[in-house]
């Protein structure tokens, strides 16, 4: 297997002029970032960190930890490159987190280094306070706030130039080597997803044949990097998997990665006006949060967007309606769905969605549904729900420091290694997958499952609602009754016009009990939903 910072090298070696990454009026070439990322691994090596010697079992981590705190900008990925040079484990850290949550997350990552804007330096102050470690390394990096420099704390691009351009002698990162993502949170505490490098670039990263075959060789990836002109905008943030993936994924093939000016939340023109001026061929998306907005603005003003070949969406649900518009404004783009997790990286596919069956996509490779019981695969078309899994190598270790909740996500059938993130499915007789939702977000309501990404599903494609997400709270009749929670779009719907929007395609007890509204956002930064906020309305 190749590992990211052998690949990103080699490739400059042969593309050292062609532009590698680009934001606002910042255009450096492939042998530029080289230099950068070169000299943060010697710093971090001067400093101590890196691969400890002798091994370690389960799910430990022999690397020193690089916490990457950080809004979306060249410095997050030369972080992430430099830590593979330095064969440090670079981490996300959500920086919308409060105190207490970004202590918890430090308590468990450990970092021996810290790589931050500016702006984040009081709270990056008060949470080292309370964590009970040795101090780690701190790498500032200036922004607009004009925040002074953290006692402490180096100058991030002081520290760059001080450091040598060259490579880290002594030093090969290796395939093996890890890197750590951080579930989101939404079905509990965040977890420390366990990636080998190699495992996330031929997964996740897409480092693989048209027939789904990894690749491994070092002088084929470069060939075809090298052939490459593709230029992926990247707006989702680099905190959550969505954006990381998408641009890493991009350098692995030789892309250019490119953000837009505004990188603190998404701004429809502005993501739009830089795919033109930038001539993107690749935006992600991450469902509606993303997707509407931009169908907003391409209806409001008119953008040449002809160099745009695909959208992909993963990370949420798009809605069907939104989909549709997209397709009628941008009618030469592919739009593509994927569906993952933090521990399987791609499972499932569908392009376009021009068909009605929105539920349907194509199984990756390595993919299957297992049994309610997870005891056996099921075969096509076969009754009942059961579990979306994947297999085939290209999946994590496990949970940082959490061998129960690994035990529990990773099974090993008939000597097969599967990772079960939580996702009901059913495998139709066709061989697509039929999605039917996370089973934490399940609400069993009157001894009656209901899946509430179906209703939020149905519920967006309603006219007049812009957001929807379901919940349950407690009901004398029925154990557990459904709440709808709707941001209204222009012209709000009444409860009786949603609920005969519900009752035209799902069974009458999947139909919400209740209606609330709200106009506050409904989803988190990375686009997901944000349920924490969807019950803090009951309690109103």
């Amino acid at each position: 297997m190749l590992d990211l910072a052998t690949l990103h090298e080699a490739v400059a070696a042969q593309i050292p002029d062609r532009e590698c990454l680009v934001w606002r009026d910042r255009r450096l070439t492939w042998s530029e970032v080289t230099g950068r990322s070169r000299r943060l691994a010697h710093v971090l090596h001067r400093y101590g960190l890196g691969r400890r010697p002798g091994e370690v079992a389960g799910c430990e981590s022999p690397h020193d930890h690089l916490a990457l705190y950080l809004h979306n900008g060249p410095e997050y990925l030369e972080g992430l490159l430099g830590a593979h040079k330095a064969r440090v484990a670079p981490f996300n850290a959500n920086y919308r987190y409060v105190d207490e949550e970004l202590a918890q997350l430090f308590g468990d990552a450990r970092p021996g280094a810290i790589l931050f804007h500016a702006r984040f330096a009081a709270v990056i102050e008060r949470v080292l306070d309370r964590l009970d470690a040795a101090p780690p390394l701190l790498l500032q990096v200036a922004d607009e706030s004009g925040t002074p420099l953290l006692p402490g704390a180096l100058d991030y691009e002081d520290a760059l130039a001080a450091a040598p351009p060259e490579p880290l002698p002594g030093v090969r990162p290796d395939a093996g080597d890890l890197h750590i993502l951080y579930t989101g949170g939404t079905t509990g505490l965040p977890k420390g997803v366990l990636w080998r490098i190699g495992d996330l670039m031929t997964g996740p990263l897409g480092l693989r044949h048209r027939d789904g075959t990894p690749i491994t060789d070092l002088d084929e990836a470069v060939a075809g990097a090298v052939r490459s002109k593709d230029r992926v905008l990247v707006g989702p943030p680099l905190m959550h998997g969505a954006g990381t993936w998408a641009a890493l994924g991009g350098w692995c093939t030789g892309a250019c990665v490119i953000f837009p000016d505004r990188v603190d939340g998404l701004d429809a023109a502005d993501l739009l006006a830089t795919a033109e001026r930038e001539r993107a061929t690749r935006i992600p998306l991450v469902g509606d949060a993303y997707a509407r907005p931009i169908a907003e603005e391409l209806e409001r003003s008119s953008y040449d967007l002809a160099s745009v070949r695909t959208l992909l969406n993963s990370a949420a649900a798009m809605s069907q309606d939104v989909k549709r518009r997209l397709i009628g404004l941008l009618p030469h783009v592919r739009i593509t769905d994927v569906i993952g997790s933090s521990e399987s990286g791609l499972q499932i596919s569908r392009r376009d969605g021009r068909d009605e069956s929105p539920a349907a996509f194509a199984p990756a490779p390595g993919a299957v549904v297992l049994s309610a019981d997870r005891t056996r695969p099921m075969r096509p078309g076969e009754d009942g729900l059961g579990w979306l899994a994947k297999g085939g190598g290209s999946i994590p270790i496990g949970y940082l420091h959490d061998p129960d909740k690994t035990a529990a996500t990773f099974i090993t059938l008939d000597g097969r290694r599967l990772v079960v993130a939580g996702d009901r499915a059913r495998l139709l007789a066709d061989g697509t997958v039929e999605m039917h939702g996370r089973e934490s977000t399940t609400i069993n309501t009157g001894g009656e499952k209901v899946f509430a990404e179906e209703v939020e599903g149905v519920l967006r494609d309603l006219p007049g609602v812009a957001d929807a997400l379901v919940i349950g709270r407690p009901s004398e009749r029925w154990g557990t009754e459904i709440v709808a929670v709707v941001r209204p779009a222009a012209g709000s719907p009444s409860d009786g016009e949603l609920r005969a929007g519900c009752a035209a395609r799902l069974a009458r007890y999947k139909i919400p009990k209740a209606f609330l509204r709200t106009d506050q956002s409904l989803r988190l930064p990375n686009g997901k939903a944000d349920y924490a906020a969807a019950r803090s309305l009951l309690n109103r």
